[in-house]
């Protein structure tokens, strides 16, 4: 890796590519869901091996919900299952563990899980690692215009900070880098306002098979990239 790289500060990954992965190999799709939490879990040591403070999963979309009963059933076990098992590990790394989206949704055993997760986890060195779960951006903004219109601010301080502070990802930075899997060119919902000035990188590797290589070439190119963020 060049001594010359860019550490990105907040990184974003859209994982895609599970299904059609799992369908390639002559396997079940959901045995794809499976092989993209193993490499998920490999990505948070790379980001941690390369000093990356904060990285953000696009872990389950608004629009999941439309699969077929059983794939849904499918994931949300395996969210919990995947929670459950390598919450140890998550600690041992020094993650400190956000949820994003409308939790609201899932069963009280998994919100209790996220919830109890969140706080052991609170006091850890990092990286901050998100996972958004039943997020969707346009969802994400109508729900912060709705907590502040009970807030009833003055139009003057609504700012972009104000604004900011009510969407779901909290203090969470706005992400250096966007990273899409699979091929598929778009961001389908995905940090509509965080991301305004993101780099985008769509790669058509899909995502049990993203590796430390192919994210390091990824960094290379955002190094010789010139981030303006509109100037």
């Amino acid at each position: 890796m060049s001594e010359e790289i860019k550490i990105p500060n907040c990184v974003g990954v859209i994982m895609d590519g599970n299904r059609r992965w799992a369908k390639s190999k002559g396997m079940l799709a959901l045995k794809g869901h499976h092989a993209g939490g193993e490499t998920l879990k490999k990505f948070i040591k790379d980001i941690k091996d390369l000093g990356i403070k904060h990285v953000i999963f696009y872990t389950f979309s608004t629009e999941n919900w439309n699969r077929s009963e059983e794939e849904v059933s499918y994931l949300l076990n395996l969210i919990g299952e995947f929670l459950k098992k390598e919450f140890d590990y998550f600690n041992k790394e020094g993650g400190v563990l956000h949820y994003v989206g409308d939790l609201s949704r899932f069963s009280p055993e998994l919100q209790k899980m996220m919830s109890d997760s969140t706080e052991k986890t609170a006091n850890n060195s990092g990286p901050h690692v998100y996972f958004a779960l039943n997020y969707g951006g346009r969802q994400e903004i109508l729900s912060a215009v709705r907590k502040i219109i009970k807030e009833n601010p003055k139009v003057e301080d609504i700012t972009e900070d104000y604004f900011s502070s009510h969407l779901q990802t909290g203090e969470m930075p706005d992400p250096d880098i966007i990273i899409r899997t699979s091929g598929e060119m778009r961001l389908s919902g995905f940090l509509p306002w965080q991301g305004v000035y993101s780099e985008l990188f769509f790669t058509k590797t899909l995502w049990p098979d993203f590796s430390k290589e192919e994210f390091i070439k990824i960094l290379e190119e955002y190094s010789l990239r010139e981030r303006r963020n509109g100037k």
